[in-house]
């Protein structure tokens, strides 16, 4: 990876709570975040003494690096949501410039906790579809807009490949949102859920309360067993 290349945009756990129905009996699991990214979720979950551990191929860089390139690109984001602004619902944020101020916040609070995180293996320079950890690591794994949301740079057996390999590290896997950047629906949802029909999973799509892109209002929520339906899945 080249940091050039790096797109940083941090959300909050109270995003994360939204985009992926968290309950509180979810947030005491053993919980691993795919393309975290600069996102505070795994600060605020550390100061919480909950259990985290977030990859990203950006970890590799340094705290000033990974600060720089958020200054570079913010300006260029922001100009682009402005241009778009009817993409998006505006209910939890004033305008494209208050968006801005949380998600910069958002990233403050990361970057302040990054290399201690670094340190006790919270932050992993990791990324999909190979995994370096063993079967069932995890209870949970949340993975925050990078699968289906990047359908049009990554192939769809790229997607099943993921997919597979977060239901080996993990009893659970959530992904948000089904959408593509471009906020139509990606046309890979259809596919791995057939996919991992077939493998015995149990799959639903599942609203959820955040919508930023309009109609990304939903996540796919995949447990790696047969289950009758999500309220019997085992607790942490």
């Amino acid at each position: 990876m080249q940091l050039d290349d790096v797109v940083p945009w941090g959300r909050t756990l109270g995003e994360y709570r939204q985009m992926f129905n968290l309950s509180e009996a979810d947030l005491q699991c053993r919980i691993l975040g795919c393309g975290d990214g600069p996102a505070s979720f795994n600060a605020e979950m550390a100061a919480l003494g909950r259990s985290v551990v977030s990859i990203d191929p950006v970890y590799q860089f340094s705290t000033e690096q990974i600060r720089q390139r958020v200054q570079a690109v913010y300006n260029p984001i922001i100009a682009q949501v402005k241009q778009n602004a009817d993409r998006y619902c505006w209910k939890n944020y004033v305008d494209a410039d208050d968006l801005g101020r949380s998600r910069l916040a958002a990233m403050e609070r990361f970057l302040l906790d990054y290399e201690a995180g670094k340190a006790t293996g919270r932050y992993q320079p990791q990324a999909l579809p190979q995994l370096d950890w063993g079967d069932r690591s995890f209870d949970l794994a949340l993975v925050s807009h990078l699968l289906f949301l990047y359908a049009d740079h990554r192939s769809l057996e790229f997607h099943l490949a993921s997919v597979r390999e977060l239901l080996r590290v993990a009893a659970e896997v959530r992904i948000f949102p089904l959408l593509k950047l471009d906020g139509t629906p990606s046309s890979y949802v259809e596919p791995v859920i057939q996919d991992l029909l077939s493998r015995g999973a149990t799959v639903q799509v599942e609203p959820v309360p955040y919508e930023f892109q309009r109609g990304g209002n939903q996540m796919l929520r995949v447990y790696s067993g047969p289950i009758a339906d999500f309220s019997g899945v085992p607790g942490c």
